[in-house]
C-alpha cells in the first residue's frame, strides 16, 4: 500500500519549483467583499524560483470589472494532470499583488523578470498586441503544492 499520509502528498520546495517551471497558466482569484464570490480569472504567468515570485501580465479592463489590484489579497492556483508529473499536481500561492511600476519594488521586480517568460494567451476577442496590460508580482505569504498519490482499493 502507498503511504497516503499528508507528507506523501505534499510537494517539497524543489518539486514546487520544478513544477512551476513547466506550467504557465492558472487561475487568479481576487478578494471581494464578504457577501460576494471571489473574482477569478484565468491568467498566464512567469515564475522566478530564486525570488519565489510570480509575475503576471493582466489586461487593463475597466476598473469596475476587477477593481484596484495593487495590494489586493489573492490566491493563485495552477495545476496539471500529466504523465510527466505522475498524475495530478497543483500549487497554491496566497498573498497580495504588487504593481511592478511602484518605485519601491520596480528595480527588484525588473530583476525578477530576467529569465521569466509570460506567454500571451488570446482570450480577449482582439489580438493580444492590441490589448493594454499591466504587470504585477506576487511574492506569496504561503506556497503549497500537492501531488496525486495512488491508493489501493
Amino acid at each position: 500500500m502507498v503511504d497516503s499520509l499528508p507528507e506523501a502528498i505534499q510537494l517539497n520546495e524543489s518539486e514546487i519549483d520544478a513544477f512551476l517551471d513547466r506550467v504557465d497558466t492558472g487561475v487568479l482569484s481576487l478578494s471581494t467583499p464578504a457577501d460576494e464570490p471571489p473574482h477569478s480569472v484565468p491568467v498566464s504567468f512567469g515564475y522566478n524560483a530564486a525570488q519565489t515570485a510570480f509575475y503576471f501580465r493582466i489586461a487593463d479592463l475597466p476598473p469596475e470589472e476587477k477593481g484596484e489590484l495593487d495590494g489586493r489579497a489573492v490566491s493563485f492556483v495552477t495545476y496539471a494532470n500529466a504523465e510527466d508529473d505522475d498524475g495530478y499536481v497543483s500549487v497554491v500561492a496566497e498573498g497580495a499583488l504588487e504593481s511592478t511600476t511602484r518605485g519601491d519594488i520596480a528595480t527588484e521586480a525588473l530583476a525578477g523578470f530576467e529569465g521569466v517568460t509570460i506567454p500571451f494567451v488570446d482570450i480577449f476577442g482582439e489580438p493580444p498586441a492590441e490589448v493594454e496590460f499591466s504587470f504585477y508580482r506576487l511574492v506569496p505569504e504561503t506556497l503549497t503544492g500537492r501531488k496525486e498519490v495512488p491508493t489501493e482499493p
